[in-house]
């Protein structure tokens, strides 16, 4: 039985779960704290701001009202409540999202499950999360106790990882034998076959046959910003390396894990990188516990793959600074070239550090000691407009070879050109940071700061012909929507009177019968408008927190969020609604007469209606004309 099958309840809602299970949910977790966990949030008068996940924000356009515990972002056209927020960052359904609620409320929706994980609830995120937790456990408690670990235990002494940071970083290793992990549970093929979806077994031509990804490995346990495992890192060592060749292996992609989505270490280093402001990200797992294990909690690695905009947005979320560390290499200078673009892009202000005579930080922090290694951060670690110039200029002669060095200069201009453009006074920071940009520019090549400032505007209009935009791909790491609800958003029309239903819903149950549902169409409008009509005709106020509790589509709830905030600035939860709501039921009638007054002409002039009902139509028409026009009726006094 899943755990939608055992939320039944004395309610019948959608999803089949019951209304108390799902206010016990909403009520027990606040917003504020649920939305803070993943942006980082500041209050700004009754609401808390944070920059969006879900598009290139460069200023905070994420809104989270504690009041009716709902989120909205006006660029990318999403809001709702706790269950939409986590529906939308976590790429889950409804029944998922609720049930990570529950767990994290400590609301139970069933029956405590006995402990481990089991395959009676499917393969939903839920299930996933927990069959990676047990098999990193597994790892983990095979490296601190089996004999088989010992060549594990060695390897991470000689590198100088203490038994905390074994247990705080959740290591472990997985024996050289194919199937170790698949002897905890034989002949089990329902959970091997979970155990494959998340990465951990790896399928054979025969299907039958599955043997352990990280088989002969000291594995690094990956998890993301909450901490849950979703991926392992597997390093093979070096008198077991007839295992496999590979040195490192990583999880593949699977519904839990995308390597560029996340980083080593965030979970353990976001604090600290909130209290600094600043992020320090390298390249491998044991240089990050070895800088934690020295003091420098706020590093974090990437996995595997270059630094991209998902985990530059990702640091976004709680730093102002990112100091990126790299070899001195030729294939470092590259990597620091790549992600240049990205920083100035997203506006994070990047610092690069080169380390000297090809040493890595795990080996440079041994060496050196960490108040080296402090002074190399902040005494050498030079900007990224730097970096890049002396990359883009090496070995050019900027007074003698003029051509050469326009187009560096115009590569720079170009890398600034993709900044966000600024309208408004609002983002001064930006604003001042892109002014000293051209001005060292200028300098750095000797010409003129007006020549500068014309390339850059030619850039940015040449830009401007492309369309581009976030929203393209806004929907791309979401879940898509269980509901079959026309997606269609009301007219300024529908818009007036369904604000002024949402701000006064005692009115709702009064003026039902006045209003033909049919003036709001078939989209979300009707579907807000259709919820609140049900809640009205058993015996119950439609206000916001009971409509949020019985939808379920992301897509309404985020129409009734954006509805009711425009009521709120519009002042519409103060004013007397009786006349307004008379007054746009009249326009409704009006329009729906106009919109039928042409086949009514012609039913008249090709007389296909007999005398009586020529003469009513005649005689309704009259009394339509006066009360459009504000006619009183003529009288015999």
């Amino acid at each position: 039985m899943d755990v939608a099958a055992s939320a039944l309840g004395e309610f019948a809602v959608s999803h089949g779960f019951s209304l108390s299970a799902k206010e016990s949910v909403r009520q027990a977790i606040d917003i504020v704290d649920l939305v803070g966990r993943y942006v980082q949030l500041r209050r700004q008068g009754r609401l808390y701001v944070g920059l969006c996940p879900w598009h290139d924000d460069t200023r905070p356009s994420l809104q989270v009202n504690p009041q009716r515990q709902s989120f909205k972002c006006w660029v990318c056209d999403i809001g709702g409540d706790i269950f939409s927020f986590v529906m939308k960052i976590e790429g889950v359904g409804f029944p998922e999202a609720l049930a990570m609620l529950a767990e994290r409320a400590g609301v139970a929706l069933k029956p405590a499950a006995a402990a481990g994980w089991s395959t009676e609830s499917g393969h939903g995120k839920s299930t996933l999360y927990k069959a990676m937790s047990w098999a990193c456990r597994q790892y983990h408690q095979c490296l601190l106790n089996l004999p088989e670990a010992e060549p594990a235990r060695r390897y991470l002494q000689q590198r100088g990882i203490t038994s905390e940071s074994i247990v705080r970083f959740q290591l472990g290793f997985c024996p050289p034998q194919r199937d170790w992990i698949l002897r905890k549970f034989p002949a089990d093929n329902a959970r091997a076959e979970i155990l494959a979806k998340i990465g951990i077994l790896v399928k054979t031509d025969d299907p039958r046959e599955r043997y352990d990804r990280f088989r002969g490995r000291l594995l690094f346990t990956i998890r993301d910003v909450e901490g849950r495992p979703v991926g392992i890192g597997g390093r093979v060592l070096p008198e077991l390396s007839a295992v496999s060749p590979a040195k490192y292996v990583n999880s593949p992609e699977t519904p839990l894990f995308t390597k560029s989505a996340h980083l080593y270490g965030l979970d353990l280093a976001k604090e600290s990188i909130r209290r600094t402001g600043r992020a320090i990200v390298v390249e491998g797992y044991t240089d990050v516990i070895l800088a934690h294990q020295y003091g420098f909690t706020e590093t974090v690695a990437v996995l595997g793959t270059a630094l991209g905009e998902n985990h530059i947005r990702l640091l976004k979320r709680f730093a102002d600074r990112v100091v990126l560390v790299l070899d001195g290499d030729e294939a470092g200078q590259r990597r620091a070239n790549e992600v240049l673009e990205l920083f100035v892009a997203q506006q994070v202000d990047l610092r690069i550090v080169t380390l000297p005579g090809g040493l890595d930080p795990c080996d440079f922090l041994q060496q050196h000691g960490a108040e080296a290694w402090r002074e190399l951060l902040e005494g050498q670690a030079i900007d990224a407009l730097e970096h890049a110039f002396l990359a883009k200029t090496r070995g050019i002669d900027l007074d003698g070879d003029v051509h050469r060095a326009s187009q560096a200069m115009n590569e720079l201009i170009g890398i600034v050109a993709k900044s966000p453009r600024l309208r408004d006074d609002t983002d001064t920071a930006f604003r001042l940071r892109e002014q000293k940009a051209l001005q060292r520019l200028a300098a750095m090549f000797r010409v003129d700061e007006a020549l500068v400032r014309q390339r850059l505007t030619a850039l940015r209009r040449k830009q401007s012909r492309v369309p581009v935009g976030p929203r393209a791909s806004q929907q791309a790491n979401g879940a898509a929507a269980d509901v079959s609800t026309d997606q269609t958003k009301p007219d300024p029309w529908q818009r007036e009177l369904l604000e002024l239903l949402v701000a006064h819903p005692e009115q709702i149950a009064r003026y039902a019968p006045q209003i033909d549902a049919a003036w709001l169409g078939t989209g979300l409008g009707r579907a807000v408008y259709d919820a609140a009509c049900r809640l009205a005709e058993e015996g119950l106020t439609p206000d916001f927190d009971r409509l949020m509790l019985h939808l379920d589509d992301p897509a309404v709830k985020n129409l009734l969020v954006e509805l009711d905030e425009c009521a709120t600035a519009k002042g519409l939860h103060q004013v007397e609604p009786t006349a307004l709501l008379e007054e746009l039921i009249q326009r409704f009638r009006n329009k729906e007469s106009q919109q039928r007054r042409p086949a009514e002409l012609v039913a008249l002039r090709q007389k296909q209606l007999d005398d009586s009902q020529a003469i009513a139509l005649l005689e309704r028409i009259r009394r339509q004309e006066q009360n459009r026009h504000g006619i009183a009726e003529l009288t015999d006094e």
